[in-house]
């Protein structure tokens, strides 16, 4: 069982930069892959970037690259989520997730472990 919560989320105008960030307590957290996942009113959640256990290994959706970095401190329990140039549809819950897979990988079923989500709203 890993807990993870999320904090960091706001208001931000378009343009604009956040950083999320993912506090996880419980098992080992180097023995997990990490991920951000969002959810905007009305569509389904869907991937915005993974993180292997050795932070070596990312994976991107199309929609943000260049423009978010996933990070992770395994010293910490932490993993971070950079947003730069946010833009009006950036603007969803965004959830941590945690999973064993052996794999990096980037759908939400690979996912055991998930956060509460947390706010990010981008206006113009």
């Amino acid at each position: 069982q890993v807990l993870l919560v999320e904090s960091g989320g706001g208001l931000v105008q378009a343009g604009g930069s956040l950083r999320l960030s993912c506090a996880a307590s419980g098992r080992t957290f180097s023995n997990y892959i990490m991920a951000w996942f969002r959810q905007a009113p009305g569509k389904e959640r869907e991937f915005v970037a993974s993180i292997g256990r050795s932070g070596v290994s990312k994976l991107y959706a199309d929609s943000v690259k260049g423009r978010f970095t996933i990070s992770r401190d395994n010293a910490k329990n932490t993993v971070a989520l950079q947003m730069n140039s946010l833009k009006l549809e950036d603007t969803a819950v965004y959830y941590c997730a945690a999973s064993n897979s052996p794999f990096i990988g980037t759908t939400t079923a690979m996912f055991g472990y998930w956060g509460q989500g947390t706010q990010v709203t981008v206006s113009s």
